[in-house]
């Protein structure tokens, strides 16, 4: 039930109709945290995380690993919040703990 929407997410992007958008942001603007994710299964999981989260408002960059666990998130702090990441992984079906944290 709680990988519904990451289904249907990845469906849609599947089917092309999730458009890449460049996006400029100052370095101030810009934080990075990294989580370690369970719930991966396979490396579809990661690539779907990072498809869901870019396109997520004020996410940057996204960048999942299936053999590590792992999905470091760029993000501007002005837009999105780390607890709203976090709760947005979680709707998508997975757990994401805090790895570390540092500016960029």
């Amino acid at each position: 039930m709680f990988r519904r929407r990451f289904i249907q997410g990845m469906t849609l992007a599947s089917a092309g109709v999730c458009i890449a958008t460049v996006r400029t942001v100052e370095a101030s603007e810009k934080k990075t945290v990294t989580y370690r994710v369970k719930g991966f299964s396979c490396v579809t999981c990661a690539v779907g995380l990072d498809a869901m989260l870019r396109g997520h408002e004020g996410v940057i960059q996204s960048r999942s690993s299936y053999p590590n666990e792992t999905t470091v998130v760029e993000f501007n702090p002005n837009v999105v919040t780390e607890k709203s990441l976090k709760e947005f992984i979680a709707e998508l079906g997975f757990i994401a703990e805090e790895e570390h944290k540092r500016n960029e």
